[in-house]
């Protein structure tokens, strides 16, 4: 077997490439050992006898399956966790989602008219206060305040028709009164 160190130098030169990434045809050792010269080798280079390997892949296969079995919760046992529950989901940012979420909501009703500014206010800061754990028990509360609200103001919408109408009948028995009054003054002068 011939000594091809110097034939690899130059070609890895030529090639741009390291010494481990040139391969040299092995049923050419001969004619190879012979190229003694850069335009010698950049001859076999084009021939064929030497080429540059190509890269080899970092192949990210078995990471992907892996993060896939993560989503579906496998791997995340006690036996995985390296930080501590806070330090891997921490609840400021789980507080921050949920606000956002709360506020962003609150906005999108207030500017569909669906609430008005001042239950904007009220909801906003009982949702500061931590008083809805979620976006559906914020729904469920509106809708029951809007309800209530709609109930109170039929309500009062009765007892203002109650009270005029009481007061219109006030104001007629009190005419017929002073008209009866005014009847029998009348009556007592003739």
């Amino acid at each position: 077997m011939a000594n091809l160190t110097t034939q690899k130098r130059l070609a890895s030169s030529i090639l741009k490439c390291g010494k481990r990434k040139v391969w040299i045809d092995p049923n050419e050792v001969s004619e190879i050992s012979q190229a003694n010269s850069r335009q010698d080798i950049r001859k076999l280079v084009k021939s064929g006898l030497i080429f540059k390997k190509p890269q080899v892949s970092h192949s990210r296969f078995r990471t992907r399956e892996l993060a896939a079995a993560k989503r579906l919760g496998r791997h995340t046992g006690y036996g995985k966790r390296k930080g501590t529950a806070e330090a891997r989901m921490p609840s400021s940012v789980l507080w921050m989602r949920r606000m956002r979420v709360l506020r962003n909501m609150l906005r999108k009703y207030r500017e569909q008219g669906k609430i008005d500014r001042h239950m904007y206010h009220e909801l906003y800061v009982k949702s500061k206060g931590n008083t809805f754990k979620n976006k559906r028990v914020l729904m469920e509360h509106i809708h029951k305040a809007k309800a209530e609200n709609a109930r109170i103001k039929a309500l009062s919408d009765q007892a203002e028709a109650h009270r005029l109408r009481n007061k219109a009948a006030r104001e007629r028995r009190a005419q017929r009164i002073a008209s009866k009054r005014e009847a029998l003054i009348s009556g007592e002068q003739q």
